[in-house]
C-alpha cells in the first residue's frame, strides 16, 4: 500500500499533478495542503489538521463531500503533518510520500525531517519531495538506481550525533567505513556516477538528500 500526504508547504502545482498520476492507495490532505487538491479538483481520501490556515471555500467544499476528517484544536502538542503521518502509518503502508513538507517556514521543514523517524522505526519507506528534492533517512543500507534518482547532487547529514561505519559506492566521492559526526558538512554535494550507488552504515541515522539544482 502507497499513501499520499500533502502538507500545507510551498506546492508546485504541476508537480503535485504529475505526482498524482501514480497510483496510491490513499491519499491525506493536510490543511492547507487542501488547497492544492482543490485547485485540481482532486478528492482526498481523509482530511486533517486545525485548520487555521486552509481557506474556508476549501474546506466548505470538502466537508460536504463526505470524506473521513480528522479536526483538531490549533493549541495541539503536535504539527498537522505530524498528525497526519501517524494516520498514514496506521493504515499500515509500504511506502509513504509526504509533498509541501518544505515551505517558507524552516521549523515546520527541519521538524518533517525529524518526523521521518517514526516510518524508519516501523521499517515505512517515508520520503519527503518536492520539484527539487528528495528527502530521506538511512539507517542500514540503500541502494539509489541513477535513473530513478532526482540527480543532479546527492547529499547525506548525520541526524544523530554521530554515524559510523558510513561506505559510499558508485559516487563520485566515494567512502570506506568513514565516521561521520554533525557538524560536518563533508556529505554535501556528491554525485552518483554508476548505474546504482549504494550507501550502507554501521550505526546511527542519516540523513539522505536527492537534489536537481
Amino acid at each position: 500500500m502507497d499513501i499520499l500526504i500533502i502538507s500545507g508547504g510551498k506546492i508546485d502545482i504541476k508537480f503535485l499533478e504529475k505526482i498524482l498520476e501514480s497510483n496510491y492507495n490513499s491519499i491525506i490532505a493536510v490543511d492547507k495542503g487542501l488547497e492544492a487538491l482543490y485547485k485540481l479538483n482532486k478528492i482526498p481520501d481523509y482530511i486533517v489538521g486545525d485548520f487555521d490556515s486552509v481557506s474556508k471555500e476549501a474546506l466548505e467544499f470538502y466537508k460536504n463531500k463526505n470524506i473521513p476528517i480528522n479536526e483538531y484544536n490549533s493549541e495541539k502538542d503536535f504539527t498537522d503533518t505530524e498528525l497526519g503521518l501517524e494516520l498514514a502509518i496506521n493504515l499500515n503502508p509500504n511506502k509513504i510520500t509526504i509533498v509541501g513538507a518544505i515551505g517558507t517556514r524552516f521549523d515546520h521543514t527541519l521538524a518533517n525531517v525529524h518526523i521521518l523517524t517514526k516510518c524508519l522505526e516501523k521499517n515505512i519507506e517515508c520520503e519527503i519531495v518536492d520539484l527539487y528534492n528528495k528527502i530521506y533517512l538511512i539507517n542500514h543500507k540503500k541502494e539509489i538506481e541513477r535513473e530513478k534518482s532526482y540527480r543532479k547532487f546527492f547529499s547525506i547529514i548525520p541526524l544523530t550525533s554521530e554515524v559510523q561505519g558510513i561506505s559510499l559506492k558508485g559516487f563520485k566521492y566515494p567512502l570506506e567505513n568513514y565516521n561521520l559526526s554533525i557538524g560536518k558538512s563533508l556529505g554535501i554535494s556528491n554525485e552518483i556516477v554508476g548505474n546504482k550507488a549504494s550507501v550502507e552504515i554501521k550505526s546511527g541515522i542519516l540523513i539522505a538528500i536527492e537534489s536537481k539544482d
